[in-house]
């Protein structure tokens, strides 16, 4: 079990959800033999600053209470530091929570996760000096996560539905140029997607093959229009869309985007304008996981 713990935590997340579990979440831990020092900052570059000043002082873990985002932001500090992640989801999404198995809505429970002392080597995605954990996006997903993020009080799932139905009236398909481990590819899509997890936009299964420990990238085009979007939407959820012959899926080590004009997003946060080039790192994270989850230690 983890001795001694810094507890990351975003007050905002989740519409304060955050602030109101920190206590408890704190009181558990320390019932359950942890030292535990809070680490929160008054926004995201703060945040990150003292997560990397956290990660310097080497505790046993850093748990991230909150959403995504926050989890972004300790992934930045964690990656190939071999000190493990424990997460306590707190936020809207909670994208990477549920594909670990960690129990959402349930604070208690996902504590007990970190106390009980299972973890799992994950991978991780790198692009330049940036790292993620989830999906990187870019195109119509892209946009619609930047909307979405200032729907402020609009209730999660709604928020991404309210935001894609502002943006597809007006987008249209962008000429994107990706490179897979040196093989060119051209194309017109409306999204491209990078996936070193499966799930984004809470429990949406856009790349729905991605693996955590592989040692690769899932990328996912949707070649298709706007009817057609609003046609799949609903099958993202189950990873269905995959099935529509205009998308495709390929998977590598190596990925690389350009296109004009476009930003990608990861996390729901802002990663980097393209051209971008991403690469899995195997196993450059370690997480704390439910006892029996896959290739737990």
């Amino acid at each position: 079990m983890a001795r001694r713990v810094d507890l990351l935590v975003n007050p905002t997340s989740g519409g304060g959800r955050g602030l109101r579990v920190l206590g408890p979440a704190v009181e558990r831990l320390r019932d359950g033999g942890a030292e535990v020092r809070v680490v929160q900052g008054r926004d995201a570059a703060e945040a990150a600053d003292l997560a990397r000043a956290a990660v310097a002082d080497r505790p046993d873990a850093l748990v991230a209470l909150g959403g995504d985002g926050l989890i972004h932001l300790a992934v930045q500090a964690l990656a190939e530091t071999g000190i493990p992640l424990g997460i306590v989801p707190a936020g809207t999404a909670n994208d990477l929570a549920r594909v670990l198995g960690i129990p959402l809505g349930d604070p208690p429970r996902a504590v007990d996760v970190i106390l009980g002392g299972v973890t799992r080597a994950i991978d991780a995605g790198r692009c330049g000096d940036q790292w993620f954990s989830n999906v990187v996006s870019c195109g119509l997903d892209a946009v619609v996560s930047e909307r979405a993020g200032r729907l402020h009080r609009i209730p999660g799932h709604v928020r991404y539905l309210a935001a894609l139905a502002a943006e597809l009236p007006k987008f249209r398909p962008v000429p994107f140029t990706l490179e897979l481990d040196g093989e060119e590819w051209r194309t017109d899509a409306m999204l491209v997607a990078v996936g070193n997890s499966s799930t984004y936009g809470t429990g949406m299964r856009i790349c729905p093959d991605a693996q955590l420990d592989d040692g690769l990238l899932d990328v996912v085009v949707l070649h298709v229009s706007r009817v057609e979007v609003a046609c799949l939407f609903p099958l993202v959820y189950r990873g269905w869309h995959l099935r529509y012959p205009r998308v495709t899926a390929r998977r590598a080590r190596t990925v690389s985007i350009a296109a004009p004009g476009l930003t990608a997003y990861t996390a729901g946060e802002r990663l980097a304008g393209l051209p971008l080039t991403c690469e899995a790192v195997q196993g450059a994270l370690r997480v704390f996981v439910p006892p029996g989850i896959a290739d737990a230690e």
